[in-house]
């Protein structure tokens, strides 16, 4: 009995031997949290995503520096490939907010024009057809311009002036569909208003200018006449209003 009573003593020093040497790595190893990716880790860890295209996995790795490290010199480079991994998955809502951010933060980024464009690239890529509000590609048109106009000699600026015609093209297609659609209905006030605006502001896209001026034309003509001939109503009634008194 006093033989096991000694074991057991034995047993229960060695324990608290061993709790004691290594109290604090035991401590660190039950309570303290495991140690965070560094700001280049995530960094190079959401470059390799990017790679692989797996942007969604990119995303999370770019917004976790972001929100970890918001001091870091990595964190410029984060903010804006997080809007590039929004882009090229398709997220074009989240990719122009995230551009426009860094737009906010950053605007004397050597890469300012780049990111210009691209908030132009992500409107022009949410439009959807020509017989819906134009709010996208209006927006799109005056980000081109800021590229083509402020930054002649950077690379994005021969690409921004091709889509300042693109977007120029669906202006105009929505006009002439809404004036067509006076047009149709006989409101021939309405669709001459329509179809000169495209005439005064669209001469450089060829057959829809010519189109929207030979319909102008149309338009105030048959505007002319149904205003003549409800003022000759017009007055016919009240000559007849006059003789019927008599």
């Amino acid at each position: 009995m006093k033989r096991s009573r000694l074991t057991a003593g034995c047993l229960a020093l060695g324990l608290v031997l061993m709790l004691g040497l290594s109290g604090c790595g035991l401590v660190d190893m039950v309570f303290l949290k495991p140690p965070q990716d560094t700001a280049q880790e995530l960094m190079e860890a959401g470059n390799l995503a990017m790679e692989e295209k797996d942007y969604d996995d990119a995303a999370d790795y770019y917004t976790k520096l972001k929100e970890r490290y918001p001091f870091s010199p990595y964190t410029p480079q984060a903010e804006l490939r997080l809007a590039d991994a929004y882009y090229l998955d398709g997220r074009f809502l989240a990719a122009e907010d995230a551009y426009k951010e860094f737009e906010a933060l950053h605007p004397g980024h050597p890469d300012i024009a780049y990111v210009l464009f691209q908030i132009g690239l992500s409107n022009f890529k949410q439009f959807k057809s020509i017989d819906l509000p134009q709010d996208n590609i209006t927006e799109a048109l005056q980000y081109f311009y800021r590229v083509s106009e402020n930054y002649p000699d950077k690379a994005a600026a021969a690409e921004a002036s091709e889509y300042i015609l693109e977007c120029k093209q669906f202006q105009a297609e929505h006009e002439i569909f809404v004036a067509d659609f006076y047009w149709r209905t006989k409101d021939y006030r309405a669709a001459w208003k329509r179809y000169q605006f495209v005439v005064q502001n669209f001469e450089e896209l060829g057959q829809i200018h010519d189109y929207a001026s030979e319909r102008s034309r149309l338009a105030y003509y048959k505007f002319q006449k149904d205003r003549s001939e409800a003022v000759r109503a017009s007055q016919r009634g009240s000559w007849k209003q006059w003789f019927d008194w008599l």
